[in-house]
């Protein structure tokens, strides 16, 4: 009974560990952004580099779709894409951070609204 229990901590801290993050700031100032950002100039582009890999079509992971605007843009109002790109511990990619420049252009985008074009 007690080698359960400690079974059952382990997993149970295991479970809360994996679920934290650790958010960081953008560590350097990029450059300002003074243009309005689009999604299809300028945030697709990302996307297409750093996640379709993993979250393309066909079997993304993590069920996590972002092939098209719509599925960006609800992962980033409605989901953690923000949290996960900026997640020092646990980031997306997966192995490293986006530079400061790239997720300051995604940061930007919701700020300007998510345009599209």
């Amino acid at each position: 009974m007690k080698k359960y229990s400690y079974v059952l901590l382990f997993l149970f801290s295991m479970m809360v560990f994996s679920c934290t993050t650790a958010e960081i700031p953008l560590e350097k100032n990029p450059t300002p952004i003074t243009q309005t950002v689009k999604y299809t100039t300028d945030v697709k582009p990302i996307i297409d580099n750093y996640c379709l890999s993993c979250h393309g079509a066909v079997n993304p992971n993590a069920g996590l779709s972002l092939v098209t605007y719509q599925q960006v843009r609800n992962s980033t109002q409605n989901g953690n894409l923000i949290a996960r790109i900026n997640d020092q511990v646990n980031p997306m990619p997966q192995g490293q951070l986006m530079s400061v420049e790239k997720r300051a252009i995604i940061a930007k985008w919701r700020e300007d609204g998510y345009l599209e074009n």
